[in-house]
């Protein structure tokens, strides 16, 4: 089968080539892939900044977000069936600690878990890939447009989730929700946040004639261009959130984030940066703000099952809600034939992915 690959650890090394097909068991499911989801991790490990193949592999089979259809079902493999619209997870158990065991992969303590298209198994930039069942969601023909965009959808539920779970320490009864950054991840946020009812404001340095505002405001959200202003300026303008999700990919704004949070506010960052990036903050007034005003910041990457399941389930909410705003957010469709020119050129627009199977 054809495939598009890296080879780990190699600046610059994506390209297509043909990979073994992959062999059906009867405890698995085929899958044909329609689409691939495009982001920063994808560019990052063709840099070779990271990224691992399968034990003996030499190339790494790109990609983990995801929407393809079933094309066979293993003998032993019950309630499925051809044609089923699917999304699988990324990241597998290590089969160790204690929190994979429970099911929660995504806080694996061991680190030697695996994850499709990243880390020691093959992802899904190739024309077929089989799973076991426990890894799959259906998907409702309804949200087809859209639902390769489940698994960040994912990252932003567990993220919203782990957000009430910890303030179940006190009375909570959250009703402004800010989300920093106006990029895919930022305005599932937004989506997730007012479909729970939330006042949700969109900060981001795009102006307000943006297409990104616009989707925001389709949403019934706000949105505030912060292009020349201080984001330490935004309490005065809409109030002290209570819930804030961070997903502008700059280490500088998480800890402007910190300064404008409301008393008992939770901070959610979902950026990951790298680097060597320096800078001077107010740490005793950062200090002063979290400790008198019983504030939380955590950090949330990846999701697990659940969380993809509260995806799906969001999707058809939403879609329901506000038909057709998050398909909005699939700016650019490109034949998958044509991959390097998102690697080399990237562009602008939302959201990229590679057209691989027609959907």
């Amino acid at each position: 089968m054809k495939a598009i690959v890296v080879k780990p650890g190699v600046q610059g090394s994506i390209h297509m080539r043909d990979m073994p097909d992959p062999q059906l068991k009867p405890t698995d499911v085929a899958v044909k892939m329609l689409r691939v989801g495009l982001c920063g991790t994808d560019a990052e490990i063709n840099h070779g900044l990271y990224g691992k193949p399968p034990a003996g592999d030499e190339f790494l089979i790109l990609g983990h977000e995801n929407l393809g259809v079933v094309e066979e079902v293993g003998k032993k493999v019950k309630g499925w069936k051809a044609g089923d619209l699917v999304v699988s997870t990324v990241r597998r158990p290590c089969g160790v600690c204690a929190n994979c065991k429970a099911g929660q992969n995504d806080l694996c303590s061991s680190g030697r878990y695996t994850e499709r298209g990243i880390m020691r198994r093959h992802g899904f930039m190739a024309e077929y890939y089989v799973e076991a069942p426990q890894f799959l969601h259906k998907i409702p023909k309804a949200v087809r447009d859209f639902a390769v965009l489940l698994e960040p959808m994912s990252v932003v539920e567990k993220g919203i989730d782990h957000a009430f779970l910890i303030q179940r320490r006190l009375i909570w009864k959250p009703k402004l929700g800010v989300v920093l950054g106006g990029g895919p991840v930022g305005l599932l946020a937004a989506a997730v946040l007012r479909v729970r009812g939330l006042r949700t404001v969109v900060v981001g340095r795009e102006p307000e004639t943006d297409v990104r505002a616009r989707i925001a405001k389709q949403l019934g959200a706000e949105y505030v261009s912060v292009a020349n202003s201080s984001l330490l300026d935004l309490p005065k303008l809409i109030g002290p959130p209570d819930l804030v999700i961070e997903a502008t990919g700059s280490a500088r704004v998480v800890f402007d984030a910190m300064e404008i949070l409301g008393p008992n506010g939770v901070l959610c960052l979902l950026s990951v940066t790298g680097g060597g990036g320096m800078n001077e903050e107010p740490i005793e007034r950062i200090n002063q703000l979290i400790v008198l005003g019983n504030q939380v910041v955590f950090g949330s990457v990846n999701a697990n099952p659940r969380h993809f399941a509260m995806g799906v389930k969001d999707f058809v909410a939403i879609e329901r809600k506000w038909p057709g705003v998050l398909s909005q957010l699939l700016t650019n469709r490109i034949p998958w034939q044509q991959h390097k020119t998102w690697f080399t050129e990237r562009g602008s627009g939302i959201k990229s992915t590679l057209e691989i199977g027609g959907v």
